[in-house]
């Protein structure tokens, strides 16, 4: 691994996390394990090779964890330590940074980015006075969206939610950052809720 060889401590953390696809591996697995099969599929621009390098990188410093599930899944999995769960107030603050700046793909983002983006565009402004828990069914991935006064909590979970969303990916980032209205179908318990939630997430203005 390089290192800037600079005693300030944004070089000492960008000497464990500052390699190309370091950080999208964290935003990966801020909500959970995941295998290496998920991975690629999350970061699918990235080589195998370059994946496992950087998996092993962030292993080494203690930021991602490699063990096996118990059968019958008998699979292994890789997940962020204490050490790694603590780089979140840093995935959000980047990506609240980065998406001022102009869209330069037209590619599609992971489920996970998507969460990301929730959770770094939450207005808790608009929400005041809200509380509610929305499932979001995206594909095979299931997600709890609670908004209660002290934010928004995501976690990968599925059952006692006020109402249901049940879409794609790309639909949800359109519904969410693009005003597309959101059909009645798609809505399972209180759409009125749904309609509320999806207008917690302001599109960040670009900067000049």
């Amino acid at each position: 691994m390089r290192s800037y060889d600079d005693p300030c401590g944004v070089a000492r953390a960008l000497d464990h996390v500052g390699e190309r696809w370091a950080l999208l591996v964290v935003r990966e697995l801020l909500l959970g394990a995941k295998r290496f099969t998920d991975l690629r599929a999350g970061l699918p621009s990235a080589s195998q090779n370059v994946l496992s390098q950087r998996l092993r990188e962030l292993e080494g410093s203690g930021i991602v964890r490699r063990r096996k599930l118990p059968p019958p899944a008998a699979s292994w999995i890789y997940e962020l330590t204490e050490r790694g769960l603590a780089l979140e107030p840093v995935v959000l603050a980047l990506a609240r940074w980065g998406s001022q700046a102009p869209m330069t793909s037209a590619a599609s983002l992971s489920v996970d980015a998507l969460m990301t983006a929730l959770k770094s565009t939450f207005d808790a402004e608009a929400a005041r006075g809200f509380a509610a828990v929305v499932e979001l069914r995206l594909d095979h991935n299931r997600f709890q969206a609670s908004v209660s006064p002290g934010g928004l909590a995501l976690t990968r979970a599925s059952g006692g939610a006020d109402a249901v969303l049940e879409t794609d990916p790309d639909t949800l980032r359109a519904l969410v950052f693009e005003g597309r209205a959101v059909d009645p179908a798609m809505v399972t318990g209180d759409l009125t809720v749904v309609e509320r939630f999806l207008g917690l997430f302001p599109r960040p203005a670009m900067s000049s």
